[in-house]
């Protein structure tokens, strides 16, 4: 838990030398952008782990896959919401999680930098969040919940319109307090449920752990307990069954 808060920071603090200042954007070939913010935090990420566990792998989502030894493997999310970190907006994060041998995340970390925010879990271990013990809501009907999403274009680009119109309709607040941000909302009891249609394995890892740690449940939209089903639900738990039902349309 440790190393994967401090590989979380140094990146973060990286972030900070270019967040409202401006930077140069280029495109990947799937239209999403990169800086040299995205590309530095994920190397002083990758140098502290590196010298720390010198035989796991290491998996960047800017550098790709470095195969290991040990049969772990850290996953790192350099700059979680972009496109909101271009905008001078300060709802992104650097996201870092462990993979054990089995592929499945046992650590996640994840540092909020320009709100000055740091969650991280570990399996057995629970959930902490600025230090002190995280825990998500209480709140166990969707009609008293806040529900959050990252925004429309998600659900266009997926098909899934329908989905957020069915829960948004149902929910107390609906709010689009989204990428990483928004599970760790749900994870620290400030939100009930994050729904993300498309999700990449890297966005997901860390989301796990963190959010199950703290009493709640991840899963993919089909209702698996998975961070690599492309999708991901946080919730508090207690309203997961209503959300399920809503997703699949039987609510």
């Amino acid at each position: 838990m440790e190393v994967a808060a401090d590989a979380a920071w140094r990146a973060g603090r990286v972030t900070l030398r270019y967040y409202q200042a401006d930077p140069a954007v280029e495109w990947k070939a799937d239209r999403s952008p990169v800086t040299a913010a995205d590309r530095e935090a994920e190397a002083a990420a990758v140098d502290l782990l590196r010298i720390v566990y010198p035989r796991d792998g290491i998996f960047g989502e800017e550098t790709g896959e470095r195969r290991g030894e040990s049969g772990y493997r850290w996953v790192v999310d350099p700059l979680d919401g972009t496109r909101t970190f271009l905008q001078g907006v300060p709802l992104y994060g650097v996201l870092v999680a462990l993979q054990a041998p089995d592929g499945e995340p046992v650590v996640g970390a994840i540092h909020l930098p320009a709100l000055g925010e740091l969650v991280v879990a570990a399996r057995g271990e629970g959930c902490l969040w600025n230090g002190r013990k995280a825990r998500v809501s209480a709140i166990d009907r969707i009609e008293d919940a806040c529900v959050l999403s990252t925004g429309p274009e998600c659900f266009a680009m997926t098909g899934t319109e329908a989905v957020w119109r069915r829960v948004e309709s149902r929910a107390r607040l609906a709010r689009s307090w989204g990428d990483c941000y928004g599970h760790v909302l749900v994870a620290t009891g400030r939100a009930e449920a994050m729904l993300d249609p498309v999700l990449q394995d890297w966005d997901a890892m860390a989301l796990r752990p963190i959010v199950e740690e703290a009493g709640g449940a991840f899963t993919d939209w089909r209702g698996k307990a998975t961070a690599q089903g492309k999708s991901g639900v946080s919730s508090n738990g207690l309203v997961t069954a209503e959300l399920n039902d809503l997703i699949a349309g039987r609510g």
